[in-house]
């Protein structure tokens, strides 16, 4: 989810992915390389997230990755889910903005 949110306004190459997880959530994560393109990997596969372009950058190849349609849809979907559940759990908690619980 993280990925994909990285890529929700902008196509970026991995490093840039990396430092954007890392911003989102305030230097929590720090995707390593490997873990970074397994993942780019299995988002490729899936079809949430497309190459854009490759470029050629200091001798060395680059990817640009940006979020699909699917990507888009799937990202939607699990924002609300979390959403959802983020909601119930300040709801038991009796957390201001929510229901006390019963």
């Amino acid at each position: 989810m993280l990925v994909l949110t990285a890529l929700a306004n902008a196509p970026r190459h991995g490093y840039a992915i990396a430092q954007e997880v890392k911003a989102i959530t305030d230097g929590r994560v720090v995707p390593r390389t490997g873990a970074l393109y397994g993942a780019l990997d299995r988002l490729l596969a899936e079809g949430l997230i497309e190459v854009e372009r490759e470029e050629v950058v200091d001798s060395r190849a680059r990817r640009i990755f940006a979020l699909s349609t699917a990507g888009r849809e799937r990202l939607a979907v699990e924002a609300e889910r979390l959403a959802a559940t983020a909601r119930e759990a300040r709801r038991r908690l009796g957390i201001a903005g929510t229901a006390a619980p019963a």
